[in-house]
C-alpha cells in the first residue's frame, strides 16, 4: 500500500495531516506491520500540552509496546475514542485510523517530515 500523498511522514513512522492549525497524527502501514497485531492503544487525554518530539501515547501489540510522537507543539484537542474498544482498527487501514488531533502552537517540526515517496524509499524498507 502506497503512502497517501495528502500528508507527510516522520522518521519514527507517524503520518501527519495538517488542516490549518489542526494536526492529525496516525501510524503508517510500515509501523503497524512491524508491531504485528495491535492489541491496545493508550493516548494522552484531551487538554494535554505537548512539546514537539513528545509522546502522544503508546501502542501495544503481541510483539512490543511503542510510543507515538508528535512533531509539533500544541494541545491535544481530540483523541480517537474508537480505539479504546477496538484497537485492532489500526491493523486494517492505519491510513484511515487516526490517533490524536492537536491544535498546533508551533509547526516548525513539520519541516523535518518527508513526503510519502521519500518516506517509503528511506524509512519504510
Amino acid at each position: 500500500m502506497s503512502a497517501p500523498t495528502d500528508r507527510v511522514y516522520t522518521k519514527t513512522h507517524e503520518w501527519i495531516k495538517r488542516e490549518g492549525s489542526t494536526i492529525t497524527i496516525g501510524l503508517t502501514r510500515y509501523a503497524v506491520d512491524q508491531l504485528t497485531d495491535v492489541t491496545y492503544v493508550e493516548l494522552k487525554p484531551v487538554g494535554t500540552e505537548l512539546e514537539a518530539g513528545e509522546a502522544v501515547g503508546e501502542v501495544e501489540s503481541v510483539k512490543t509496546t511503542s510510543d507515538v510522537y508528535t512533531p509539533v507543539a500544541g494541545k491535544i484537542i481530540e483523541v480517537n475514542s474508537e480505539l479504546d474498544e477496538s484497537p485492532g482498527l489500526l491493523n486494517g487501514d492505519p491510513f484511515q485510523t487516526w490517533l490524536v488531533r492537536i491544535e498546533a502552537s508551533d509547526t516548525s517540526g513539520l519541516e523535518s517530515c518527508v513526503d510519502g515517496q521519500t518516506y517509503e524509499r528511506e524509512y519504510a524498507s
